[in-house]
């Protein structure tokens, strides 16, 4: 039995490898059609764009285990029983679960591997992927100044360059409007020929202009002149040299201080906490929202019967006649006052959906550490009996069986969670909805595969439900109770 084991170990562990790698290949590349316009154009190095990927590849690795071990478990087992090998092992007297122990063992460690990993460096690389992303998005279009364009790309300047030579260094018809003194005004410069050039540490872009003018407008505003006797600076050169600061282009990089304590960004252990935090700080919100209305109204009654003790002490009795003008303004007043507090009970309102709604993130990150991993068991669970029942090995067939099946857990997935963000259902039912909805199709999956019955073959599900239904201690019961009603 030990080199049954190893041999099926063998066969499984290298589609699986395989397919690992295609998954996570196939989801990077979806990373990288969903924000190729934040990475193009920016001038990023290759270095900065291999660490982005290697962060996100971390963070991609929960979800490409799950479907590597439902398509691994698929090609696995159908080329096992489109070999006989199956077979021969059945013949063999070994039943279907002692030739799965050694895979479901395997299958175990990877949903623990998938736990620890999930809760121990996705949350890491995570925080990681998340700064560096927002540093690119943040970051400027690389320097291209292309010809008979006004270029806008350096504050507080605008740059022409009429002509380019090959070398992409000789310029001709340079145009340069100066906004930096932020008054309305500007200085052009202009030059017939130049150079452009970058300094040695890329951080700044020196223009040598020949044969030019310099115009300043306004050099002084007086608002007595007329517009046409604005003053105006003009002057020429031989050779003037330009000089424009680039370090805007640079990469900044943000404090991860910012994002850490992000739902994303936590184990398991931090979740706990805040979760913790986050229902005591509303449980105390929402117990002092009848209290803190109170107390408003008890001040505002203090103060209305103050005013009145003050203003009409001469005519305050048991029964109180008041002018129309009194009646007006203690109308008017009992309006605002409550008109106040309706907006005071609104904002508490709209303070504690918005801080539920904040839990209920955090919640939902704690299950999903836990669902992944028990979702690369249950989809072993699937993988094994449909690979033994379809009988076809390779990868066409299984394939699409294991696309159809992770989109069905993927779908569900994804609605249990955009109706647990708004509160439709609650965080562990949506989480989890999707593993209670293919754990039935499982076993009844692993029963058919170990009866050797076609899933067309629907005898065997109603063997399996009147197994199911005998042991049902409800029917007993009422199977006693007619027994015992047919007696008397």
């Amino acid at each position: 039995m030990k080199v049954t084991d190893k041999f099926l170990l063998k066969t499984y562990i290298g589609p699986f490898i395989l397919t690992f790698m295609v998954m996570l290949f196939i989801l990077l590349m979806q990373f990288l059609w969903k924000y190729v316009d934040d990475l193009v154009g920016k001038g990023l190095e290759l270095f900065v764009l291999l660490k982005l990927l290697f962060y996100s590849a971390f963070t991609f690795v929960p979800l490409a285990l799950p479907l590597s071990v439902l398509l691994s478990s698929l090609i696995t087992f159908g080329n096992l029983s489109e070999r006989n090998e199956l077979t021969a092992l059945k013949s063999a007297g070994i039943p279907l679960f002692r030739i799965m122990r050694p895979l479901t063992v395997f299958a175990v460690a990877i949903s623990i591997v998938a736990f620890v990993f999930a809760n121990n460096v996705v949350p890491v690389m995570s925080l990681k992927f998340t700064v560096l992303l927002h540093d690119i998005q943040a970051q400027k279009p690389a320097l291209s100044i292309d010809e008979g364009i006004f270029y806008r790309g350096i504050d507080n300047y605008i740059i022409r360059i009429g002509k380019k030579d090959k070398d992409n260094s000789t310029i001709y018809d340079v145009l340069i409007y100066d906004h930096t003194r932020n008054n309305g005004y500007a200085t052009l410069t202009y030059g017939k020929k130049g150079r452009m050039e970058l300094s040695d540490n890329k951080q700044t872009l020196l223009f040598t202009l020949e044969d030019g003018f310099i115009y300043d407008e306004n050099v002084q505003y007086d608002a007595s002149l007329r517009s046409t006797d604005m003053p105006l600076l003009r002057g020429t050169f031989k050779s003037q040299q330009v000089k424009f600061d680039l370090s805007s282009f640079k990469l900044q990089h943000t404090s991860e201080d910012f994002y850490k304590d992000s739902y994303e960004m936590l184990n398991v252990l931090q979740l706990d906490r805040y979760i913790d935090t986050m229902r005591r700080d509303l449980y105390t919100l929402k117990s002092r929202r009848g209290s803190d209305l109170l107390l408003n109204l008890r001040s505002l009654s203090n103060l209305y019967t103050d005013t009145l003790q003050r203003h009409y002490a001469d005519t305050l009795s048991e029964h109180i006649d008041f002018t129309i003008s009194q009646k007006s303004k203690i109308y008017e007043y009992a309006v605002q006052s409550s008109r106040e507090n309706m907006g005071l009970m609104e904002f508490n309102m709209l303070d504690y959906d918005s801080q539920q709604k904040q839990m209920w993130r955090y919640e939902i990150e704690w299950h999903r550490k836990f669902s992944l991993s028990i979702a690369c068991l249950l989809l072993f669970f699937i993988g094994v009996p449909l690979g033994a029942i379809i009988r076809k090995g390779g990868l066409g067939i299984p394939l699409t069986v294991s696309i159809l099946v992770f989109v069905v857990y993927w779908v569900t997935s994804t609605m249990g969670e955009r109706m647990s963000r708004i509160g439709t259902i609650p965080p562990y039912f949506g989480m989890w909805i999707s593993t209670l909805l293919l754990l039935p199709l499982g076993i009844f999956l692993v029963y058919k595969a170990s009866t050797e019955a076609g899933l067309s073959d629907l005898s065997a599900l109603k063997v399996f439900l009147d197994k199911l239904s005998a042991k049902n201690p409800l029917r007993k019961l009422k199977q006693t109770y007619y027994e015992d009603t047919t007696n008397m």
